[in-house]
């Protein structure tokens, strides 16, 4: 069975819309109709690993899912005062960080 002209457009337009919300997601199209990746560093799609022993704030403020500057640099101070961290649990230590937040980035997380 050959689709006639009118349904052609249309499916491929229903086509389409079902392969941006499940494997484009965050693409965009530019006027020509052209993908493009986010221009964001922050995209979902990348999985940072931060060294905690290594990182200065800015960078894992960047990276960690619920730090903001304020709670890496606390990090970085708690760091400064104790030595490098010896296990991703030491974390719980530092003021502002709970178990969630831990279980949110421990994949991400390397010593």
């Amino acid at each position: 069975m050959t689709l006639s002209y009118l349904t052609k457009p249309f499916s491929l337009f229903l086509l389409m819309a079902a392969l941006s919300t499940f494997s484009l997601g965050s693409l965009a199209a530019d006027n020509k109709g052209n993908i493009e990746p986010p221009d964001n560093h922050h995209s979902e799609m990348v999985a940072l690993v931060v060294d905690i022993n290594t990182a200065d704030a800015q960078e894992i403020a960047d990276s960690l899912k619920g730090i903001g500057l304020k709670k890496a640099q606390a990090i970085v101070q708690w760091r400064e005062d104790n030595g490098n961290f010896t296990h991703l649990e030491q974390l719980l230590e530092v003021k502002g960080i709970g178990d969630k937040i831990l279980e949110l980035n421990r994949k991400q997380l390397t010593l």
